[in-house]
C-alpha cells in the first residue's frame, strides 16, 4: 500500500489554485508590461536622441508633495545622506 504524500498533494493543489486564479489575466497583465516596456523605450531613445522629456516640466509641481518622504524613502535606499545637492533634508 502506498502512503500518501500529503506535501506533494498540498503543492499541486496550490498550483491548480494560482493558475485558476491567473490564467484569466495571464494576457493583459502581458500586454501591459509590453506597453510598459514601449514606453520606457520611448524615453530612453528620446533622451539619447537629444529630445527633452516634456514629463519633467509637469513633475516640478510635484516636488513640494514628495520632499516631506524624501528623507524615509533615501534612508529605505541604504542612503545615509541626501544624494542630491539641492534637496537637504538631513
Amino acid at each position: 500500500m502506498q502512503s500518501i504524500n500529503w506535501v506533494q498533494m498540498y503543492r499541486q493543489f496550490q498550483y491548480l489554485l494560482k493558475e485558476f486564479y491567473t490564467a484569466p489575466y495571464r494576457q493583459e497583465l502581458a500586454r501591459e508590461k509590453r506597453d510598459q516596456d514601449d514606453l520606457f523605450m520611448l524615453l530612453v531613445f528620446s533622451e539619447m536622441m537629444g529630445v527633452p522629456n516634456p514629463v519633467s516640466f509637469y513633475t516640478l509641481e510635484l516636488l513640494p508633495l514628495i520632499y516631506e518622504d524624501f528623507h524615509q524613502w533615501h534612508q529605505r535606499m541604504g542612503m545615509d545622506q541626501s544624494p542630491l545637492e539641492q534637496i537637504r533634508c538631513c
